[in-house]
């Protein structure tokens, strides 16, 4: 059998993932429940962030055991079988914000928007805030996820199904530890995943915009602060969709060893840091919801 090479900062992280929600949903939670739902947070973000490591092929060269290591979803609501297969959809550049080919997208066919109630317009359009991104966002993502799935799952698609399935032992072992040994009542669990959630939306917010060329729609985020670490660094955007097998640890290096190739490459879609993101976008939205370039006709 071939022995599998370890990335030991991803392995190690990953343990220290499970071990920090692990402190927050028992000792944590005892001595102060915020301190508890905080840890619980930051955990099931890093968690997903681990999870889009996984299905890139870290920290091993063995799938199976890279999806077993990832296989207690702590963010509850989002099957890992379902986020590695649209993601890696998500990765054919050419589509991307494409309204149906791009299951990341948050653009709509201008015809669709056109026909929708104005409730939800407006709710969308304030989901197209950072602040409304991350407020409601969660909600809203989740409602389309499903919708689609669901729709999949009439139509036959057996790889959705499956996928839901095994989400349920899944996540039954994440709250079978709450109910046995943890000391946070469930209503604090799923508010700490919705927060988890929430920032996650921080990141996903302005990864692509409508651009002609494929290769100027996806970010840079020169942030190496608190965010990029639970990120993962995927706020190098455009570096990890040029090269998806490096780890998360290389990018800021690789990034810097490349600038002004990168930059050349996204047209300049770029911004200094997290902090210039909220300053810019969190009352207003960066983009409109109907796709700006999308054919009329």
């Amino acid at each position: 059998m071939r022995i599998a090479r370890v990335e030991w900062p991803t392995l190690g992280l990953l343990l220290a993932t499970y071990g920090l929600w692990a402190i927050g949903t028992t000792w944590a939670a005892e001595i102060w429940l915020p301190l508890g739902l905080l840890c619980v947070m930051l955990a099931a973000a890093m968690h997903s962030s681990l999870c889009h490591e996984a299905l890139h092929g870290h920290p091993t060269r063995l799938k199976w055991l890279n999806e077993a290591l990832v296989f207690a979803q702590l963010s509850l609501v989002i099957p890992y079988g379902r986020f590695r297969d649209l993601h890696l959809v998500h990765h054919t550049d050419e589509n991307l914000t494409d309204p149906y080919d791009d299951p990341e997208s948050n653009y709509r066919d201008p015809k669709v928007w056109a026909a929708m109630p104005r409730w939800g317009q407006v709710l969308l359009e304030f989901n197209n805030t950072l602040l409304g991104r991350m407020l409601v966002g969660p909600a809203v993502g989740q409602f389309f996820f499903m919708r689609e799935d669901w729709r999949a799952i009439v139509a036959g698609d057996r790889a959705a199904l499956v996928a839901w399935l095994v989400h349920i032992p899944a996540v039954a072992l994440v709250i079978g530890w709450a109910l046995v040994v943890g000391q946070m009542p469930l209503w604090a669990l799923f508010l700490a995943t919705y927060g988890a959630l929430s920032l996650l939306k921080i990141r996903t917010y302005l990864e692509h915009r409508a651009h002609e060329a494929c290769q100027g729609r996806t970010v840079i985020v020169e942030d190496r602060g608190l965010l990029a670490l639970l990120f993962l660094n995927n706020n190098y955007h455009v570096v990890h969709h040029e090269r998806p097998s490096v780890p998360w640890y290389r990018l800021p290096a690789l990034f810097r060893s490349e600038r002004e190739a990168f930059l050349g490459k996204n047209d300049g879609y770029y911004y200094r840091s997290y902090g210039a993101v909220f300053a810019k976008y969190f009352l207003r939205a960066k983009d409109p919801v109907p796709h700006p370039l999308w054919p009329s006709e």
